[in-house]
């Protein structure tokens, strides 16, 4: 018995001797510094493809059908992902080729295993076709204020997969391409906001519409945002609440902002001529009746 196991350890020992660790360790360190010099020209590569894609884009100012400031930047995040995904494929394909792996055998002989990969990707490819198809139809860009869903935010990033939007709170949310099927875009039109000035039952409505004409005037003047003539729509009843209304038209954006400014405005002045408000809780018209 312990001769057959001596015999063994001897062919063992014999094998590891017979080894040649001056080649093995050349042909190891060879192998490794190919990976560096890939890797370092795979960073060359990345930094001056980013570098012309950035300058392209600078350039692009003047093609008409991109002077959206936003459209250019969806597209040329877009192109970003697109080269760097590129980038990363043949790097990882002459990283597998250089330490001996064949890539071209393993692909050719994928069969069953590329099949279900094809089946497991399918909502990947559904994401980057619904992606291309945003981004052709226009329906989103970098920087619009949307609503996809119940998620209302800043579009920030337009992927190949997910869109980005932040909301107002900062909450930062990725969205599956395949999931984006309704969109609300508040950024393209113009908006149109109502400012609502609670009054009492008892208020001159006359009075209160001659008060605000002039502010209008006033107001107009100093905001460049204001898309048309403030229009003065009368007392409204809104959730059993007697409420003057007026709508204003503005670049979209601004509407929340002005339509505040409107309103401080409009409470100073009826305020200073003793106007009855009903910012008191107290029955509407329709509740008397």
């Amino acid at each position: 018995m312990n001769s057959v196991v001596n015999k063994q350890v001897q062919q063992v020992t014999k094998v590891f001797t017979d080894l040649s660790w001056h080649e093995i360790s050349q042909h190891f360190f060879s192998r490794l510094l190919l990976i560096v010099v890939t890797l370092l020209l795979f960073c060359v590569l990345l930094w001056l493809g980013r570098l012309i894609i950035d300058h392209l884009f600078v350039e692009s100012n003047h093609v008409k059908f991109l002077q959206s400031s936003n459209r250019v930047a969806t597209i040329h995040a877009l192109t970003l992902n697109i080269y760097r995904y590129t980038c990363y494929f043949f790097l990882l394909y002459a990283i597998l080729s250089e330490i001996g792996v064949p890539v071209g055998t393993l692909i050719a002989g994928a069969g069953i295993f590329s099949i279900a990969l094809g089946l497991g990707a399918q909502g990947f490819v559904s994401d980057m076709v619904t992606g291309f198809f945003i981004l052709l139809e226009q329906q989103l860009d970098v920087g619009d204020v949307v609503k996809v869903d119940s998620i209302k935010g800043t579009v920030t990033a337009l992927g190949l997969r997910t869109t980005q939007i932040t909301s107002s709170d900062g909450t930062l949310n990725y969205i599956p391409n395949r999931n984006i099927t309704t969109v609300q875009n508040f950024s393209r039109n113009n908006m149109v906001a109502n400012v609502d000035i609670r009054i009492s039952a008892k208020a001159p409505l006359e009075k209160i519409a001659e008060i605000i004409s002039e502010e209008n005037k006033k107001l107009v003047a100093n905001i460049p945002e204001l898309r048309s003539t403030p229009v003065i729509v009368g007392p409204v009843n809104v959730g059993g609440q007697l409420v003057f209304r007026v709508t204003i038209t503005t670049q979209n954006g601004f509407q929340d902002k002005i339509a505040s400014h409107f309103l401080s405005d409009y409470l100073k002045a009826l305020r200073k001529n003793k106007i009855p408000l009903g910012w008191v809780n107290e029955p509407s018209p329709s509740q008397n009746s």
